[in-house]
C-alpha cells in the first residue's frame, strides 16, 4: 500500500517531496498537508507571520494540483483522521520538538530523516563531543571544510576563516538609506486575497487575535518568488552586504540584508543553494569575499549551529534561566506599541517589527534583546515573543537565539559573554541617536539614555558572575569608577517598565 506523505507548513520546497535518496517519501507517493486552526490559537502570532505561512502552505498546494490532499481542521490528529484514517503515512522529522512528538506517537506514521540543514544530526552530536566547548567558530569551520565551502583545497579562500572585522562598519555619514537596489517584492495574487479574507474573520469570530499589521506581503510564499528573490539578492544586493551588515539606518530597515531567512525556514530554498550562488558570484568577481564569506557564514555557521544546538541541548535547555530573570513582559512590548515609546532606536526597530514581521540581526539583539536583557524579563517570554512576532520565527530558531545568545540564560553554554551595550554602541553603529530625547553619554538625569543607565545596571545586578568573566570582568570594575552609581540604581528602580 502507497503510503501517503504528510508535508508540514516549513516543508514546502521540492527537496521534501524528493526520495532520490532513498530517504524520502516513495516516487509520485500522495501528498498531505493540514491547516491546523489550533496552531493559531494558541499563541498571539504576528498577522502578517500568520498570512505568510497559509499563503505559503495554499500556494504550494495548488502548485501540487491533484496530487495534494490539502485539510483544514482544528488539529492535525483530526485532519489526520479525515484524510487517511490510519493508513500508513510518512513525514519528514519536523523542525520542532512538539511536532516530533506528535508524529512519533501516531500509528502507522513513519518519521524520515530533515530535509533543509547540511549536516546530520549524528554527524553534529559527532563532532560536539569531539569538542571542549561547543562554539560556532570552530563548528562553522568543520561545515566549510565538510562540504568545501570557500575552500582553497585544504584552506579557506583568501587565507582566513572569518572576515568579520571587515563587515563592522559604521554607516556611511550623512546618508538615510544605503543606497542599494531594492530587495525582490512578490506580488499578491487571488490565494494571498483568500488568506487574508479568512485571517479577517477568524479575528471578528473571536476565534483567533493577532498582533502587528498585515501586508502587503512582504516575503516569498512561493518555490518561484523564493529563487527569484535569491537571484535578485545575488546579483544585486550580496557585493554591498559584507561591510555593513551591523549598521542600523532608521529609514532603511533592510539595508543589504538578503530578506531570505523566511524562505528558507519555510523550506521554499535550501541552504545548499544559497551558500553554493554565493561562493560562485564571489569566484565570478561579482561580489568581494568579506560580503560573501559574512552571508555564507549566516547560513552554513550561524543558521545550521542554532538547529544543531536546539536538539543536541534537549528539552530542558528551554527553561535556563542562569541569570533569575523573571520579569514579566510589559504590555507596550506585547502589543508593539511603538507610539508609546521616546527612546528612537527602541520605538523604530518595534515599528519595523509591527509593520513588517521582520528587522535584521543587529536590531533584534542589540536593541530589542539588548532591552529585555537589562530590564531581567523572564527569557521563556521573551523567547516566545520573538517566536510569535517574527516572520522567521520557528521554535528551533529562537530558542537557542534568544535563550542562549540574546538573554545569556544558559550562563555560557552557547556564547561566551551577554551581548549588551550602552548607547554607545548603538549611536556609533546608527544614525539613530541623534533626534533621540535620550544622549548615549548620560545615565543619569531626564536625557539618561536608557540603554546607557540599563547597562550599567545589569552589570551592578549580576557583578558577582560577570566578573569571573575574562570578556567582560573590566566593564564590570568600571562600575567603582561611578561617582552617580546610587543615583542610577534608584533611577532604575523608578523607571519601572513603562515604555522608555
Amino acid at each position: 500500500m502507497t503510503s501517503t506523505h504528510w508535508l508540514f507548513g516549513d516543508q514546502l520546497g521540492p527537496g521534501f517531496l524528493d526520495g532520490a535518496d532513498g530517504e524520502g517519501p516513495e516516487r509520485d507517493a500522495p501528498v498531505l498537508m493540514i491547516e491546523s486552526r489550533d496552531v493559531f490559537r494558541r499563541r498571539r502570532f504576528h498577522r502578517a507571520k500568520a498570512h505568510l505561512v497559509l499563503s505559503a502552505m495554499r500556494h504550494r498546494a495548488a502548485e501540487l494540483g491533484d496530487r495534494v490532499t490539502y485539510v483544514r481542521a482544528d488539529t492535525y490528529r483530526e485532519g489526520l483522521r479525515q484524510a487517511v484514517d490510519g493508513g500508513p503515512v510518512t513525514v519528514h522529522h519536523p523542525t520542532s520538538r512538539a511536532a516530533l512528538a506528535l508524529v512519533r506517537s501516531l500509528d502507522g506514521v513513519t518519521v524520515l530523516p530533515p530535509r533543509g540543514f547540511l549536516l546530520r544530526q549524528d554527524d553534529f552530536r559527532r563532532w560536539a563531543e569531539a569538542q571542549r566547548g561547543l562554539r560556532m567558530e570552530s563548528f562553522y569551520r568543520h561545515v566549510r571544510r565538510d562540504h568545501a565551502l570557500l575552500m582553497d583545497g585544504a584552506e579557506p579562500a583568501g587565507g582566513t576563516w572569518n572576515l568579520d572585522h571587515e563587515n563592522r562598519e559604521q554607516p556611511p555619514p550623512g546618508r538615510r538609506t544605503l543606497g542599494v537596489a531594492a530587495p525582490y517584492r512578490p506580488r499578491e495574487d487571488a490565494v494571498d486575497e483568500e488568506v487574508r479574507r479568512d485571517l479577517d474573520r477568524w479575528e471578528r469570530d473571536g476565534d483567533v487575535s493577532f498582533v502587528g499589521r498585515d501586508g502587503p506581503r512582504r516575503f516569498p510564499a512561493s518555490r518561484r518568488e523564493a529563487r527569484t528573490a535569491l537571484r535578485r539578492f545575488l546579483s544585486h544586493r550580496l557585493a554591498d552586504f559584507g561591510a555593513y551588515e551591523d549598521a542600523m539606518l532608521a529609514d532603511d530597515d533592510v539595508m543589504s540584508h538578503s530578506l531570505l531567512s523566511s524562505s528558507l525556514n519555510l523550506g521554499l530554498l535550501d541552504p545548499v543553494e544559497c551558500v553554493e550562488g554565493a561562493e560562485a558570484a564571489w569566484r565570478a568577481g561579482e561580489a568581494p569575499l568579506n560580503s560573501v564569506e559574512g552571508f555564507v557564514r549566516q547560513i552554513a555557521g550561524w543558521r545550521e549551529y542554532v538547529w544543531q544546538l536546539y536538539w543536541y541541548f534537549g528539552e530542558d535547555y528551554r527553561t535556563s534561566n542562569a541569570l533569575g530573570h523573571t520579569g514579566s513582559l510589559p504590555d507596550w512590548w506585547n502589543d508593539l506599541d511603538a507610539d508609546a515609546v521616546s527612546a528612537r532606536c527602541v520605538a523604530t526597530v518595534l515599528r519595523q517589527v509591527r509593520d513588517t514581521g521582520w528587522t535584521h540581526h543587529i536590531p533584534r539583539l542589540m536593541v530589542l534583546g539588548s532591552y529585555a536583557l537589562q530590564r531581567g524579563w523572564d527569557p521563556a517570554a521573551v523567547t516566545d515573543w520573538f517566536h510569535r512576532c517574527f516572520v522567521d520565527g520557528y521554535d528551533w530558531v529562537m530558542l537557542p537565539n534568544v535563550v542562549g545568545m540574546s538573554q545569556y540564560a544558559d550562563g555560557g553554554r552557547m556564547t561566551t559573554k551577554p551581548y549588551t551595550s550602552g548607547g554607545a554602541y548603538i549611536d556609533r553603529m546608527s544614525d539613530l541617536c541623534g533626534p533621540c530625547p535620550y544622549r548615549p553619554d548620560r545615565r543619569v538625569g531626564a536625557d539618561a539614555c536608557p540603554f546607557t543607565a540599563g547597562y550599567w545596571n545589569f552589570l551592578h545586578r549580576h557583578r558577582r558572575r560577570l566578573e569571573r568573566n575574562a570578556r567582560i570582568s573590566r566593564a564590570v570594575h568600571g562600575l567603582d569608577r561611578l561617582k552617580d552609581l546610587s543615583a542610577l540604581l534608584e533611577q532604575e528602580r523608578e523607571r519601572g517598565e513603562g515604555p522608555p
